[in-house]
């Protein structure tokens, strides 16, 4: 009888204070083990604690994995096993096992401050704690803790953090109580076969069998785990080929004997076992979302699927202000793959399909609820390919270009934080700290290689398929997936970077004089603007960052001065750096764990007029909006012919976004301001009414957008942004819509 595991042999290393069991687990990888474990005895002076050891040695080893054998849960509180086991999970890479024991010894535990339980209090503590571990470990849920058992009690535990891999939980179990507990809550057993022999390991197989089903489990969710001590192979190969056994641990502290297994038993019972295909346990299967075809995943991508149900899920759900829960997440690392997933998704029409690059994004339409999500976070590659030329796959992250091109004395413009994903900005603009100097992101694109929505891969510039090479540079997220960017970069040495903090007491002329200084001052400087609604009883103040594109520190005073002049000057610090410092500030490497629908709104405009900042300062007295923001473009940015890319809205001086906690009340507010503008900026736009598309492209510029799409996405796969519709008719072109 098999249970689908893979086979899989370890060692169980005696952790003797007198001894070396580092340099044994360190062999034990050497030789090819899949798994290394130590005895738990913390009432043994003569021992080193197991918890210490497995921590020293997965900082010596690279690959092996790791496991108490078993963990005395007596005297190891279970909610700080699980924090220690999400560290340590984390530290390693994945790496850690849980194998818990509910005690022996019990003299031992009690002289060291344990608590002495009877047989039937040891299994319902054993139990609990199994309870509390995954509850402490399950960080995808966002509330804390809250147990109250007979023996644990957890009254508000914060959960995380979230481990690396899911943490499989084996029991140590001989007596029908323990093996029932293990059917109805373990992902493993693990006893001994000494203890056990053949018959006790069958009669074990079947008491935790009939509990799992009778807990409504698969029983082949829970792996068997035997130690065992130095045997042949054909002695051994009952328990892997009738007894289901997927781990033989060796219980050894002879390096000699480990080779011995390794190089003789081993060969021999991986053969007979043969490959197993993965499969995901039955709590993983119970979790997916109607309407996907889950087996149907190519082979390419089966090992880079993320289901509801899988621990990775919920660092990849949400966007940056986003809650999401998608049915399926692919992350492909290869083109080849990119066209895989495009295929798997094309099958499934019906549902909503985000592309998502690797970094944080404001809309947050590269996530949804019950869909396919295409995350191309791993197609991250940075590659310096001639004189100022570089590749960059579209799921690297700002930060990490910036770095790249640092010794090399180059920087891109790309956005105002490091932690932007390439790919959804260099298509759709690229508002950066250079753009008065440089431009945008999407002028500096030579060459795109992009998987259309039929699945063909092309390569296209200015000469080859320039059609589609005018459309990804402003409008890219309806034409298809880009996989490699090719870029030219800028000559830029270290730069000046101001952060001040200015009295917005009288917003609306802040705004204008602030405007007005931004407008007169030379193409080196590039600023933007923060602010939030006035509080009861505060100073309202107005946070403003800007570069200065010299390293002349006399060339960035005198260029900062007009700007910090605007209003009353509360605070600043000015500091010459490289570029890649200023795209350091405000990055997390932290998952992004976005919560509902944001509510955001965008527009381009040319000049802050005094009857722009009124309507502004109504704006955020009205409590509609918590974050506005002006970025300043302009200067190179309106060099560039409108006409050359679909980013064709290029006679703006300034780019404004605001967020607010309702959509409703926040497009009740901004339409107000909407006959200022005179375009979008749509990465920070999350209303989706159809005149937003007049608003992001001139009518000239849709109606060829629209046409292209017929062309190059005729089925309209691409739609789950702000569509391009191949079947609409033409656009209105009287005046832009009023909602």
């Amino acid at each position: 009888m098999g249970y689908g595991h893979r086979l899989e042999f370890g060692t169980s290393i005696r952790p003797l204070a007198g001894g070396d069991p580092v340099a044994l687990a360190k062999r034990s990888e050497e030789l090819g083990f899949d798994l290394v474990t130590f005895p738990d005895h913390p009432y043994q002076p003569g021992f080193f604690d197991t918890w210490t050891v497995l921590a020293w040695v997965a900082g010596q080893t690279e690959r092996i994995r790791l496991a108490g054998n078993v963990l005395n849960l007596p005297l190891r509180d279970p909610a700080l096993l699980a924090r220690g086991a999400a560290s340590l999970d984390l530290l390693s890479g994945g790496r850690l096992e849980l194998a818990l024991g509910a005690g022996t010894s019990w003299d031992a535990i009690a002289a060291m401050g344990g608590r002495r339980l009877g047989p039937g209090e040891a299994v319902r503590a054993t139990e609990e704690a199994v309870d509390v571990i995954r509850g402490m470990l399950d960080a995808g849920q966002r509330t804390p803790l809250r147990y109250a058992g007979e023996h644990y009690r957890v009254p508000g535990g914060q959960r995380g953090p979230l481990p690396a891999h899911h943490i499989p939980i084996w029991l140590g179990a001989l007596g029908p109580r323990m093996l029932r507990l293990v059917g109805r809550k373990a992902d493993g057993w693990l006893p001994s076969l000494d203890r056990l022999g053949p018959d006790g390991i069958r009669e074990g197989n079947k008491i935790i069998d009939e509990a799992a089903v009778a807990a409504g489990r698969d029983p082949a969710d829970i792996r068997r785990i035997v130690n065992i001590g130095y045997r042949s192979a054909e002695e051994l190969l009952p328990l892997v080929l009738e007894d289901g056994v997927g781990t033989l641990i060796l219980a050894v502290d002879d390096p000699s004997t480990m080779e011995r297994f390794a190089d003789e038993v081993i060969p021999v019972l991986r053969a007979a076992a043969g490959p197993v295909g993965q499969t995901r346990p039955s709590w993983v299967r119970a979790r997916r979302r109607a309407g996907i075809d889950y087996d149907g995943v190519p082979a390419s991508l089966s090992g880079a699927v993320v289901e509801p149900g899988d621990i990775d899920f919920p660092r990849v759900r949400s966007t940056y202000l986003r809650g999401g829960s998608p049915g399926i997440v692919l992350r492909p690392r290869t083109t080849a793959e990119v066209v895989d997933a495009l295929a798997f998704a094309r099958r499934h029409p019906g549902l909503p399909l985000g592309i998502r690059s690797g970094g944080h994004g404001v809309s947050g339409r590269s996530t949804n609820d019950g869909g396919i999500v295409i995350s191309l976070a791993r197609l991250n590659h940075i590659e310096v390919v001639g004189d100022r030329r570089i590749r960059v796959g579209p799921g690297a992250r700002w930060i990490d270009v910036a770095r790249r091109l640092a010794p090399h004395g180059w920087a891109l413009t790309s956005g105002d934080y490091g932690g932007v994903g390439v790919g959804g900005l260099a298509t759709a603009g690229g508002i950066g700290w250079l753009a008065r100097k440089h431009g945008l992101t999407l002028d500096h694109l030579r060459s795109a290689e992009v998987v259309l929505a039929s699945g063909r891969v092309v390569r296209t510039s200015a000469a080859e398929d320039p059609d589609l090479f005018w459309a990804i540079r402003g409008a890219g997220a309806n034409f298809g997936i880009v996989t490699d960017f090719e870029f030219d970069v800028d000559e830029v040495g270290d730069v000046g970077w101001a952060q001040l903090v200015l009295d917005a007491s009288d917003p609306a002329g802040l705004l204008v004089r602030w405007g007005a200084a931004v407008e007169a001052a030379p193409r080196d400087l590039t600023a933007e603007l923060i602010m939030g609604p006035p509080r009861p009883g505060r100073p309202w103040y107005a946070q403003v960052m800007a570069v200065v594109a010299s390293a002349d520190p006399e060339t960035i005073v005198a260029q900062l001065r007009p700007v910090a002049a605007a209003g009353p000057l509360l605070q600043q610090q000015v500091v010459l750096t490289p570029y890649a410092g200023v795209m350091a500030n405000f990055v997390s490497d932290a998952d992004h764990d976005g919560h509902g629908e944001p509510a955001s709104r965008s527009g381009l405009i040319e000049h802050l007029t005094p009857e722009f900042a009124a309507g502004v300062e109504r704006l955020l007295r009205s409590g509609a909006v918590y974050f506005f923001q002006l970025r300043s473009v302009g200067g190179a940015v309106a060099d560039v012919d409108p006409g050359a890319t679909a980013y064709a809205n290029r006679s703006a001086n300034f780019q404004v976004t605001a967020l607010g906690v309702s959509q409703r009340r926040l497009n009740d507010a901004w339409d107000k301001l909407h006959p200022h503008f005179t375009g979008s900026y749509l990465n920070f736009d999350t209303d989706l009414r159809p005149e937003r598309l007049l608003d992001a492209w001139p009518p000239p510029t849709l109606e060829r957008l629209r046409a292209l799409k017929r062309r190059y996405d005729p089925d309209n796969v691409f739609r789950d942004n702000f569509n391009i519709d191949p079947l609409a008719g033409p656009p209105t072109f009287d005046s832009k819509l009023q909602p």
